[in-house]
């Protein structure tokens, strides 16, 4: 039976670790050829190097998603190889909340560089590929915060919301193409973004929630997989899923 992930072009970025990794791990397992993109590159090496000894097909390119041309090139690159871009997981993040009054401007705008900008900046690389194919699917990670705003993470969900706004836009623009879109919204999961908290009471908080509340990475790939592996003719949109014990 076909999963309809199997021989699959998938690009991710943020992959060297986190979400991004563990979706690379499900996807390769799966029959899936992968381009991990992100800037650390000897962790994506190893990974890649692990993956493609046990007989996947997985490539890794240093990418900064801040950088159109670095975007541009890890896709163009992954035409160059496979022949066709199917799918783009826009997953890198940053997450280093802080209250509005303490004026962390610098976490604002790196934020907006990365949550926001990283997640144009795969679209505008991508899209071009998909739109000429007639297919292809573009995914891009919300949060649960793009859903909730609390004390704390205003910066952060407003970026996380614009993902979505972006997505949902960007859903009913491609309908001549032929290409799905999907958002998905974690809530806390075991991964690296709460060491990205700069501020050391918040980054303390954040560490106990996550110690308390988090699942693995591998449940944001299970999700992935599931709305990849739909017939052509469906669409997931949106996928928020948290903890069980998250009241949150």
């Amino acid at each position: 039976m076909n999963n309809n992930i199997k021989g699959k072009v998938v690009v991710i970025t943020g992959a060297s670790s986190g979400l991004g990794e563990a979706t690379a791990r499900l996807l390769s397992a799966q029959g899936a050829s992968v381009v991990l993109g992100a800037r650390r590159f000897e962790r994506l090496q190893t990974l890649a190097e692990e993956l493609n000894q046990g007989g996947g097909k997985v490539l890794a390119i240093p990418t900064d998603v801040t950088e159109l041309d670095q975007v541009k090139r890890l896709v163009d690159t992954t035409v160059q190889t496979y022949g066709r871009i199917d799918v783009i997981i826009n997953n890198a993040g940053l997450m280093p909340l802080s209250l509005l009054e303490r004026l962390k401007i610098d976490d604002w705008n790196q934020m907006i560089d990365v949550n926001i900008k990283g997640v144009l900046n795969g679209i505008a690389a991508a899209l071009p590929y998909m739109q000429e194919q007639k297919s292809g699917q573009v995914i891009n990670v919300s949060s649960v915060a793009g859903h909730k705003v609390r004390p704390g993470n205003v910066v952060y969900a407003a970026t996380k919301h614009a993902v979505r706004v972006l997505s949902e836009g960007l859903r009913q623009e491609v309908k001549p193409y032929n290409i799905r879109t999907t958002i998905i919204s974690p809530g806390a999961v075991a991964t690296e973004l709460p060491d990205s908290v700069t501020e050391s009471d918040v980054a303390d908080n954040i560490r106990n929630f996550y110690e308390a509340y988090a699942i693995p990475a591998d449940s944001f790939a299970r999700a992935v997989a599931f709305a990849m592996s739909q017939p052509d003719n469906v669409d997931i949109n949106e996928i928020l899923y948290r903890p069980t014990a998250q009241e949150l």
